[in-house]
């Protein structure tokens, strides 16, 4: 699925500002994380704070923050706000009397249903907690999973 420039930016920024509760972060610096234009991010915000996912607060301190909710807001969410004429309606490509162009319209709407049901499974919240199992350092894993016996004994040569 090739998203506009714009929907990355807006999923991009929606998740870091998930990531970061209760803080204001300036356009600027978001700007600087994602190596993207201000301008153009600013306007993106402006359209996600009119959808009220995210708030802005001007003057010293002031920036932006997440007003969503994680646990509910999916991608598809997101995605919908920016990108136009889609998802697809059904019947939008048919065209009456080819078959081979009614079957292949019918096979691309499954793609875009399939599509669909799985970016409206995809919350913030769920990207955020991927996110930090990931980046968690294999060590500490290791440590963690050490703390836990397992439920056997492992037979040895004295045994």
């Amino acid at each position: 699925m090739k998203l506009q420039q714009a929907t990355r930016y807006a999923i991009w920024a929606v998740i870091e500002l998930a990531s970061r509760p209760n803080e204001q972060i300036r356009a600027q610096e978001l700007a600087q994380i994602f190596h993207i234009s201000q301008n153009h991010l600013v306007r993106i915000l402006h359209a996600l704070a009119k959808a009220k996912i995210v708030s802005s607060a001007r003057g010293p301190g002031g920036g932006f923050s997440f007003c969503g909710d994680a646990k509910r807001l999916t991608l598809y969410d997101i995605i919908c706000l920016f990108e136009t004429g889609w998802p697809r309606e059904e019947d939008q490509d048919l065209r009456p009397g080819n078959a081979l162009v009614s079957e292949l319209a019918r096979v691309l709407h499954e793609v875009d249903r399939i599509t669909s049901a799985t970016l409206r499974s995809v919350t913030v919240r769920t990207i955020i907690n991927s996110a930090q199992r990931r980046s968690k350092p294999h060590q500490q894993i290791a440590a963690d999973l050490a703390q836990y016996e397992p439920p056997y004994r492992t037979p040895t040569a004295e045994t």
